[in-house]
């Protein structure tokens, strides 16, 4: 257990926002630019970008569950998330050095595999340092600064693009990763309570911790095997829209095509901060699920307007609605684990495990898109992909709970254990 104080919390909280801003262009690799630059610098067909970035996702997949056991399991969390920078940084600097099919595929799967560490271990200090009652707050803010961060990262490589090249995307990268490691590592330890960020009780309460409930608490628990079905389809359904516009942009204008890129991250990102901070400072009085679906229901949308027009200013706009759906996303999906989760102190490695099945979606979504434009065009791809999203969005309607009243039972019950997993696995 922790002891901090006041300062050691304000400090931890500023620390959190800058570490969520720097690694916004760290955790992800290059993302969607590893598709243009491949594209337009090495000539890949996208059946072939797919497939490698299918390849990368997979070593992700392996790697997620255990990785969120390790964060519930440690109390080395900035380091962890220290050393999983550095790893993604190198390996995705190595790529205009070897960019040769096996070596691309070696690399990103490397950055991928250990970028994974970076959503449990985020979102298990939050709650270590914040507590239950404050964490829907606090992922929302933390997403708001990953979403900023994002923007600014995607706007500088744009305009350094258009003067200099696709290749800047990689120094941008290292500079954003040198700023990553000083903000984790200005984190104090001291303000950490590693047994709450598990999902544990609350520091303070009037018995000790209890012991972790056992792993079959992830197969067991009904509700998050429905909310990893829900996941895994949203990912099936959103992963490969923004390659597929980038691919679009840049056989348009080759020379303009990772500006017009950055151009769809930035409108994006600028949509999703104040949508984190709406599920950040709603959604614990407007309910969890109305949140998700909500996001789950802009896909289908999103996926049909995109085959209206080729005009590069139609493709920036409907790509508005990514902001909204993701930015939704990514503030409750922490929030909706640690509803079902609570008490059982395996709030991280069932973080992993939903991650994996969403990761399984998005792997499935970029080979799944490249086949089909491939096959019969960017316009079937994009349908295709929106009706992925409508099947999730009926799943969640009809099977998943309100997991808010889940969170609302500690308050309910001054203190006693909230929700029992046995409770939470029958529900």
């Amino acid at each position: 257990m922790s002891s901090k104080s006041p300062d050691q919390a304000r400090q931890a909280g500023h620390a959190l926002d800058a570490s969520n801003f720097f690694l916004a262009d760290v955790r992800d690799g290059l993302g969607p630019y590893l598709a243009v630059y491949l594209l337009t610098e090495q000539h890949w067909d996208e059946a072939r970008i797919g497939l490698v970035m299918s390849i990368s996702t997979i070593a992700g997949i392996v790697a997620q569950t255990p990785a969120g056991a390790v964060v519930d399991a440690t109390r080395a969390k900035r380091t962890a998330m220290a050393v999983a920078a550095i790893l993604v940084t190198l390996a995705s600097l190595s790529l205009p050095l070897f960019p040769a099919f096996l070596p691309v595929a070696i690399s990103q799967g490397i950055a991928q595999a250990a970028a994974v560490i970076f959503p449990p271990a985020i979102a298990a200090v939050s709650l270590g340092i914040f507590g239950h009652a404050a964490f829907t707050r606090r992922i929302g803010r933390n997403e708001t600064f990953n979403h900023a961060g994002n923007a600014v990262a995607a706007g500088l490589a744009g305009v350094s693009a258009y003067w200099f090249g696709p290749s800047v995307v990689f120094y941008l990268l290292g500079a954003m990763a040198i700023a990553s490691l000083v903000s984790i590592l200005a984190i104090p330890e001291r303000a950490i309570d590693h047994d709450l960020a598990r999902g544990l009780k609350e520091a303070g309460a009037d018995k000790p911790h209890d012991a972790p409930s056992g792993l079959g608490i992830l197969l067991t628990c009904r509700p998050l095997l429905v909310f990893a079905i829900c996941t895994a389809l949203f990912h099936l359904s959103n992963a490969a829209m923004l390659p597929l516009v980038g691919q679009k942009l840049a056989l348009q204008d080759k020379n303009m095509g990772t500006s017009l890129m950055s151009a769809c991250i930035v409108a994006a990102q600028l949509v999703m901060v104040p949508f984190a901070m709406l599920v950040g400072a709603k959604a614990d009085r407007w309910g969890h699920k109305r949140f998700f679906l909500g996001a789950l229901l802009i896909l289908p949308i999103r996926g049909a307007l995109y085959t209206l027009s080729d005009n590069p200013v139609w493709l920036v706009a409907v790509q508005l609605l990514d902001g909204v759906g993701a930015g939704i996303f990514g503030a409750i999906f922490p929030v909706i684990v640690a509803d079902l989760m609570r008490n059982t102190g395996r709030f991280n490695v069932a973080q992993g495990a939903v991650i994996t099945a969403q990761s399984i979606g998005a792997a499935l979504s970029t080979t799944l898109a490249g086949f089909v434009v491939v096959g019969a065009g960017y316009s079937a791809a994009f349908i295709t992909l929106g009706a992925v999203g409508a099947i999730g969005a009926v799943i969640c309607l009809l099977a998943l709970p309100e997991t808010r009243q889940i969170a609302d039972d500690g308050p309910r019950l001054q203190g006693k254990t909230a929700a029992p997993a046995s409770a939470i696995a029958a529900k």
